[in-house]
């Protein structure tokens, strides 16, 4: 009689059933390198990516210096063109120093193991994005997440802690596009001594003068007690990350921070767009403005027809769905008509309320935006 070993993968097709029967099945589709739908799911803020200024500086950077880093930047990944980004998006945003990474959600993994630590306190927004929570995680330090945009609540978590603290939570939230009330924030760290991250991924290049960001806007930009993380990906049309901070934070990442030291630097091609997508949005600021028009106006064109959305503070604009499912289908007839739209569903929205996500760019025409707004109000489900 012949031994059959037990399949030590047959758990995921049990996970897989569960999924399929929740409708919360996820799939690639990979796109052609030619647009061929009206994109407003992506978060090409500034319509950057394909800026011919901002193509050529990756060319150029790739033709330089090469493919890639080689190696991690403590190694050979650090060039001078990894120095002059981090000189310009220190200057752009207003801090005294920054560190570039491969990406925003290893910024956000060093920023929050390297400050937190067993005994510490991470106080965490509910709405917080998925590296954040992983970056608590791995910090290994005591993390209390607390209601949504809440300053209070933060402020009785931290009362009483003594040692290490600080609260963390994002500029703009990437689910519904509001914004973290940061002045509260930073005065309820400031009564502990406490330090105040924030990830800015969603207000750089949107929020602030010339788009500097949602910490510039609210005047905290270069403050000793303040930390930033930023992706490279959206605003600026690239790939990586940043923290910024004051000098000795960003040396203490060099020294302690894991996603530094033992990963790749960026590709030297992805540093070039980013400074270049930053030469051109310092030449060009009247691109942040536009952004966020773009996106009141998907807004005020939506909720006219009887949607249900959530005013922008930036460049998101969340519309809810009546299920997982209606979510699913009302996000495909919406690209079947020639528009893309992002779909968030459980577990990636942490209310686990299904919605559309729609991304505003400043290159976004009248006549795409009315569109839009024609598409998803047709394609609409009963009761969105």
């Amino acid at each position: 009689m012949s031994y059959a070993p037990p399949d030590p993968f047959g758990w995921i097709d049990d996970e897989a059933g569960r999924r399929a029967a929740a409708g919360l099945v996820r799939s690639l589709r990979p796109r052609p390198a030619e647009p061929d739908l009206l994109d407003l799911a992506s978060n090409d803020y500034l319509g950057l990516t394909r800026h011919p200024e901002v193509t050529a500086a990756a060319a150029e950077a790739a033709l330089r210096w090469g493919a890639g880093a080689t190696g991690s930047r403590l190694v050979t990944g650090s060039t001078t063109l990894h120095a002059e980004l981090e000189d310009a998006l220190a200057a752009f945003c207003g801090f005294e120093a920054a560190l570039v990474f491969s990406s925003g959600y290893a910024a956000n993994l060093a920023a929050l193991t390297a400050l937190g630590a067993p005994g510490g306190l991470i106080v965490s927004d509910a709405g917080n994005h998925a590296s954040i929570v992983d970056g608590c995680r791995l910090s290994r330090a005591a993390t209390a997440v607390v209601p949504h945009a809440d300053p209070d609540a933060v402020r009785k978590a931290l009362d009483g802690h003594t040692g290490r603290a600080l609260a963390v939570t994002d500029s703009v939230f990437s689910v519904d596009g509001d914004a973290a009330p940061l002045a509260g924030l930073a005065a309820a760290c400031r009564e502990s001594g406490a330090v105040l991250l924030v990830d800015d991924a969603h207000g750089l290049g949107v929020l602030g003068e010339g788009g500097r960001g949602a910490l510039a806007a609210a005047g905290l930009a270069g403050a000793p007690d303040t930390v930033a993380t930023l992706t490279l990906s959206k605003s600026l049309g690239s790939q990586g990350g940043a923290v910024l901070g004051p000098a000795r934070v960003i040396t203490h990442l060099v020294n302690t921070a894991r996603t530094f030291i033992f990963d790749t630097g960026l590709a030297p091609a992805a540093a070039g767009a980013a400074l270049g997508a930053l030469r051109l949005l310092r030449r060009e600021p009247e691109r942040a403005g536009r952004a966020r028009e773009a996106a009141a106006a998907l807004y005020g064109g939506l909720t006219a027809a009887g949607l249900t959305a959530v005013r922008p503070d930036a460049a998101v604009v969340s519309v809810r769905a009546p299920s997982a499912e209606d979510a699913v289908r009302w996000a495909a007839d919406c690209r079947t008509a020639g528009v893309a739209v992002g779909c968030f569903r459980p577990p990636s929205v942490p209310d686990g309320v299904s919605r559309l996500r729609l991304t505003a760019r400043a290159d976004l025409t009248d006549r795409q935006i009315t569109v839009a707004v024609s598409t998803l109000v047709s394609a609409a489900p009963p009761r969105a």
